[in-house]
C-alpha cells in the first residue's frame, strides 16, 4: 500500500461529533493525532450529560460545547461552519465511537484529489472487510443504497457511513445548509441537488468500541423506512426547482 503525501498543517480539520462518548473520546482523539499529526481536531460536544467535553479538552482537542443535544446533523454543521470560517481546505468526519480508523484518512484524501469529487465516503461494503453492521441494519442499508443508486444515477453502497471527507466547496455548502433528520444519507442528495459530486472508496470499520447506538436493531428497519421517505422528499425538491426555472 503506497504512502500518501501529507498536506501542510492547518489545511485539514477533523470533526468529531460526540454525544456521551466519555468512555472512548480520549482514545479516539489520541488515535487521530498520532495518525494525522498534520490535522487539527475539533470535538463537537453535542449536549452530553457526561464529561465528554471536559475529557476532549484535556486530550488537547479544540472543543465546542453545544448547550443542547442537536443530533449528528447539528453537530456536524457546527464543525463545517468552523471549517468554513477559518479557511480549512478539507474537513472530515470521524465519529467519536471508535468505529472509524484514522489510518484510512490519507487514502480518502488522495481519492478526493485524484477524482476531483467534492466529497469522498468511506464504504465498508465495497470490499466487505471489517465490521459489516447488524443483520437488520444491513437489510435497511442495502435497500437504501439501491434507492439512492437509482435516484442519483450512480452506484452507492454505504449511504449511512459517517466516515467522509469534504473539499472546500462541500465545506462551504454544508456550513450553510446541512440535513438534520438523517444527515449522512440526505447529505448525498443535497450534494447531487446542488450539482456537486461524491464518490466512495473501501475502508475497514470496527464495531462500536464504546457506548450504545441511539438506534436499536429492532428500530433499524422502521428507521430506514423513514429515511427512504425523507430521501424521496429531498430529491423531489430538485425536480420542483427545475420545473420552476423552466416555467420562468
Amino acid at each position: 500500500m503506497s504512502i500518501v503525501r501529507q498536506v501542510d498543517r492547518g489545511k485539514i480539520l477533523i470533526i468529531v461529533p460526540a454525544y456521551n462518548e466519555a468512555e472512548g473520546i480520549v482514545k479516539v482523539i489520541s488515535a487521530i493525532r498520532e495518525t494525522l499529526p498534520e490535522a487539527d481536531v475539533i470535538v463537537i460536544n453535542d449536549g452530553s450529560s457526561d464529561n465528554t467535553g471536559m475529557l476532549a479538552e484535556s486530550a488537547g482537542a479544540l472543543t465546542v460545547h453545544l448547550p443542547a443535544n442537536l443530533g449528528i446533523g447539528g453537530a456536524m454543521q457546527t464543525g463545517y461552519q468552523y471549517a468554513a470560517k477559518f479557511g480549512y481546505q478539507y474537513a472530515a468526519q470521524i465519529d467519536g465511537d471508535g468505529q472509524h480508523d484514522p489510518a484510512d484518512f490519507n487514502f480518502m484524501l488522495k481519492a478526493l484529489r485524484d477524482t476531483g469529487a467534492d466529497m469522498v465516503v468511506g464504504s465498508r461494503f465495497l470490499e466487505r472487510r471489517g465490521f459489516q453492521s447488524t443483520f437488520a441494519r444491513k437489510i435497511g442499508i442495502e435497500l437504501l443504497a439501491k434507492l439512492l443508486s437509482g435516484l442519483l444515477g450512480k452506484r452507492v453502497t454505504d449511504p449511512t457511513s459517517g466516515y467522509r471527507i469534504c473539499g472546500r466547496r462541500a465545506v462551504e455548502l454544508f456550513s450553510q445548509e446541512y440535513p438534520t433528520d438523517y444527515p449522512e444519507v440526505e447529505a448525498l442528495v443535497l450534494l447531487d441537488n446542488s450539482g456537486y459530486s461524491f464518490t466512495e472508496i473501501p475502508v475497514v470499520m470496527k464495531e462500536r468500541q464504546t457506548g450504545t447506538s441511539s438506534i436499536s436493531s429492532f428500530q433499524s428497519l422502521y428507521y430506514m423506512v423513514k429515511v427512504i421517505l425523507a430521501v424521496l422528499i429531498a430529491k423531489s425538491r430538485k425536480k420542483k426547482a427545475l420545473n420552476l426555472s423552466y416555467e420562468s
